[in-house]
């Protein structure tokens, strides 16, 4: 591994304060969903951790995942550059070029052999033999088998790397694929999006550093802590879902009003992401709170499964109110006050029927509960 450095001091000396150090590591804990007092932990953990060196290789892609990273603050790219990683090798931040760019990426391989870190944007072309894509006369489906395979964990980011996104959209006219079909069998996070948040990347890169270990993932191998709830739950629109307040076109008075943007074509009910609330560009803003929907960019080739990215999605349902969104609003409200109304007949023929019952708790009333009452549940919902 590279040297051991105290992070702290480095980045004081780059003018980060203690103060905003431990602010950071609070920020990483709540990334992470974890408990507010990891942070010590994770601050403990980054001053002993020495820096890791990491490659990032880009293929068939639009840079989009590297600019999301150089946006990156709390600390800022320079210093997750110079500090947190030994980013040994990216085409498009790093110094050198050329010959001696490539002899930068042989000898990381050779000097941390299973000790570096590998990231890669963009996708994969397999076809007539990996031509669409070479770098000094290579083609990238070698490259990535060689820097993947000996590396301790490789990190997809963004769409195109996850499952080939836009280059593996039909046709498909290079054969392109993610990381997963092009290097199986690898130690592989799958951080998708079009781009991933950095927020999320440096997420999991701290959890290294901190636990020694790659955070909890899904059967898509995307982190839980990034993708394990849906946007539509977290949702600050979804109030308007539930009561069918709906944009019915840009410009109109429920746009204006910040109304659910649902039948816009919003693919928030099935997309798997912690955009609401980590937002994007210092935490400034999202898409859904710019009022424009979320085309889906988290799901699995999103380019042909999500689009035309204006037209709402055929069904949505089982979101509480168990009804699709077209039972949604004053529909629902009328049917649920329906069944109360009903519910209040039925009990007042019971109790005509039964007068002891006008005076007689039933047991349940007597022990301090009621039949009528929520069940609880471990979350106390």
């Amino acid at each position: 591994m590279a040297d051991a450095i105290n992070l702290e001091e480095a980045l004081y000396h780059r003018g980060v304060t203690r103060r905003q150090f431990l602010k950071f590591c609070g920020l990483m804990a709540s990334v992470l969903a974890l408990p507010p007092r990891y942070a010590g932990t994770i601050a403990s953990s980054l001053q002993a951790a020495p820096r890791l060196p990491l490659v990032w290789l880009e293929f068939q892609d639009c840079a989009g995942n590297t600019e999301s990273f150089l946006r990156a603050s709390n600390p800022t790219v320079s210093q997750i550059v110079l500090d947190l990683l030994s980013v040994n090798y990216h085409e498009t931040i790093m110094a050198p070029a050329g010959k001696q760019a490539e002899q930068s990426l042989e000898d990381t391989l050779k000097n941390y052999p299973k000790g570096y870190l590998a990231v890669v944007e963009g996708a994969i072309p397999m076809g007539e033999d990996g031509v669409y894509c070479t770098i000094a006369g290579r083609a990238a489906k070698d490259i990535v088998r060689e820097v993947c395979g000996n590396a301790i964990a490789t990190i997809a980011v963004g769409a195109c790397a996850w499952d080939g996104g836009l280059p593996a959209a039909a046709p498909n006219p290079t054969s392109a694929v993610g990381v997963k079909d092009a290097v199986p069998g690898i130690t592989l996070i799958n951080m998708p999006g079009c781009p991933m948040n950095v927020v999320n990347l440096t997420g999991v890169i701290v959890h290294y550093l901190t636990f020694k270990d790659l955070p909890a993932t899904d059967q898509m191998g995307r982190p839980l802590f990034a993708y394990g709830q849906l946007i539509h739950n977290y949702c600050p629109r979804r109030g308007h879902f539930d009561a069918g307040r709906f944009v019915e076109e840009w410009g109109d008075a429920g746009h204006r009003l910040g109304w659910c943007l649902y039948k816009m074509g919003c693919k928030g009910p099935q997309a798997l992401s912690n955009c609401p609330s980590v937002g994007w560009n210092d935490a400034t803003s999202w898409p859904i709170g710019s009022s424009h929907g979320c085309v889906g960019c988290m799901s699995p080739h999103f380019w042909d499964t999500r689009t035309p990215f204006y037209e709402r999605l055929p069904n949505v349902s089982g979101y509480g109110i168990e009804v699709t969104a077209d039972q949604v609003g004053l529909g629902v409200v009328a049917g649920v006050t329906a069944a109360f109304a009903a519910h209040g007949v039925i009990s007042a023929v019971r109790s005509a029927a039964n007068p002891i019952a006008k005076h007689e708790s039933p047991p349940d009333q007597q022990s301090g509960t009621r039949d009528d009452a929520p069940s609880s549940s471990p979350n106390g919902s």
